[in-house]
């Protein structure tokens, strides 16, 4: 790993041995569990802001795409005039196709860090005591090989399963009538991505996954209300 990347690690190592640490007495052998779905939600609290940002942004953008429909079949000969036409859309929108990605791009560096903390047995020169917890009695440094058929295993792909389906469910609903089959097609299949990317990951980062999965759905039914 390049060295201006190891001080990050090494202190997000340290924040959350430290909360291991305070919630032991509280939590016994769940403490990394815990600690982990409590960092989780503390990212997506500090996220807020720009979520909210980002909803409104995907509203506006639903409003646009009846209008960006018809300057699309207008000019689709003319890619350059297209592309000034779809400019001036957002301009005048005040957002962009890209918005509703922001938080979701937000996170990558915190799963980064939740996937190296979990995957490495020495982290800021001393043993790694995280992947010493545990979940359902599996190790929470292990990977799918090695979990299938475990009750922690198990319980987590039926629980992102659900929280997937609900995501699904919610995506097709806010889509409009413009929305293209492939673009239905791609809301349902597109939240079950977590599955896939739970089996190649340490069960900590599934972890992770699931809690952040499950405030997205929450969220996002709050904010559309």
């Amino acid at each position: 790993m390049p060295a201006f990347l190891e001080a990050p690690v090494a202190g997000a190592y340290h924040l959350i041995t430290a909360l291991v640490t305070a919630i032991e007495p509280l939590t016994g052998a769940y403490a990394a569990v815990t600690a982990i779905v409590l960092c989780t939600l503390a990212v997506r609290l500090l996220l807020l802001p720009l979520s909210i940002r980002a909803h409104r942004g995907m509203r506006a953008r639903a409003a646009l795409m009846p209008r960006l429909k018809v300057v699309t079949d207008r000019h689709r000969d003319d890619p350059e005039r297209l592309r000034r036409e779809i400019a001036k859309l957002q301009s005048e929108s005040g957002t962009t196709l890209f918005a509703g990605f922001l938080p979701t791009l937000a996170q990558l560096p915190f799963f980064w860090l939740m996937y190296t903390l979990f995957s490495r047995a020495v982290v800021a020169g001393e043993s790694n005591q995280l992947i010493s917890g545990s979940l359902l009695g599996a190790p929470l440094g292990l990977h799918w090989p090695v979990l299938t058929g475990t009750p922690a295993f198990l319980a987590l792909a039926v629980l992102l399963a659900v929280v997937a389906f609900f995501s699904a469910r919610r995506q097709l609903r806010e889509l409009d009538e413009t929305a293209t089959p492939l673009t239905r097609r791609i809301a349902q299949v597109l939240p079950f991505g977590t599955l896939a990317t739970a089996a190649f990951v340490p069960l900590a980062a599934g972890l992770y996954l699931l809690t952040t999965t499950t405030w997205t759905v929450l969220e996002r039914a709050v904010l559309q209300r």
